[in-house]
């Protein structure tokens, strides 16, 4: 069982981000930990944020989405969590998984209202995280914001470094996976070390990105100027959007191993073709042919083969039956109730 919960918890961990733009709610993890009505376990266990992060996903018809965790500074000494699960906590931390702040709910409502995330909480206006079918669903019980304020997008504009060099919040290597956005004091500060942020300049122009298949977004991702991103059936070293695991036996012979390219400059979001089948932007249906690179225009999407799309979320129509796959797929079946597939 041990074995099968460390597969579950790394199963979440690629779930959490603190890049706002990614991200599909804003959470207090010790929060959560707590909803025993969930699965009438023990008085707080980390598996449950896998059945909100499920929740989260049926909410908004996605697969794959992630979430920005705020954990509480005393979860890390709550008797009530087991060791083990203290131990993975402070892992995602130092690796920049989850922010860990002293008295979270209100770094929550800062995330929220600057980033524009609703909230899955029952302490908190936002949607609240209720026993249902498959173990969770988000009850509303206020609106969600309509988007990031003024003030985040400024914020979220800049690039922001930490004094401490070891921080895995606010560092180089942050510049071309997003940031977290900076805990306001009056000045921008760092919610980890509690010190004022550097401002180092711009950052990168950045667009969020979806794969769509049949109908539904299987992954978001972020492209930013710091980088091209290759999108294929399998791009040489893992590196890049692999399609593969989502394209049935037609599609596998129709879509290249490395298909398209993505890229940022002055001219806005650019795709070019570097397969031998070629693509199509629409609305329009326009053809791209191989080697050829275009810009991608607000409301236009590409379609590698029928079925197989790449674009802006709010591109994408309305689309296919969503029953996203449980990140708690490997938890033990004697503690949760596994949704009907």
């Amino acid at each position: 069982m041990r074995f099968e919960v460390s597969h579950v918890l790394d199963a979440i961990e690629r779930r959490l981000t603190t890049e706002p733009a990614l991200a599909r709610a804003v959470l207090d993890l010790a929060e959560i930990v707590r909803f025993v009505d969930l699965d009438g376990g023990r008085p707080a266990s980390l598996l449950r944020l896998g059945m909100v992060i499920d929740a989260v996903a049926r909410h908004v018809a996605e697969e794959n989405v992630q979430v920005y965790c705020v954990v509480d500074k005393g979860m890390l000494s709550d008797l009530d969590q087991p060791s083990s699960e203290r131990m993975v906590v402070r892992r995602w931390a130092d690796d920049g998984h989850v922010e860990v702040v002293p008295g979270a709910q209100p770094r929550v409502m800062e995330i929220s209202e600057l980033g524009g995330l609703p909230v899955a909480s029952r302490l908190l206006p936002g949607l609240a995280p209720v026993p249902g079918a498959g173990g969770a669903v988000l009850a509303p019980r206020a609106p969600a914001p309509p988007g990031p304020s003024d003030l985040g997008r400024r914020l979220m504009s800049r690039r922001w470094r930490c004094p401490d060099p070891e921080c895995a919040l606010f560092n180089q290597m942050r510049v071309a996976v997003g940031q977290p956005l900076p805990r306001l004091r009056g000045v921008p500060i760092c919610p980890r070390h509690d010190a004022p942020l550097a401002d180092i300049g711009p950052s990168p122009a950045q667009d969020v990105l979806a794969v769509r298949i049949n109908g539904v977004v299987k992954q978001r991702f972020l492209l930013t100027s710091a980088g091209p991103i290759v999108v294929g059936r399998a791009p040489e070293g893992g590196v890049g959007i692999i399609l593969g695991p989502w394209l049935d036996e037609q599609a596998v012979a129709a879509v290249s191993r490395a298909h398209l390219v993505l890229s940022i400059d002055q001219r806005g979001l650019l795709a070019q073709d570097i397969s031998m089948n070629g693509a199509w932007i629409h609305p329009g249906n326009i053809k791209v042919t191989p080697k050829e690179q275009r810009v991608i225009a607000p409301g236009e999407y590409i379609e590698l083969y029928p079925g197989v799309e790449i674009g802006r979320p709010g591109s994408f129509a309305p689309g296919g039956a969503v029953n996203p796959h449980s990140v708690l797929a490997e938890a033990p079946t004697m503690s949760f109730r596994m949704p009907p597939r």
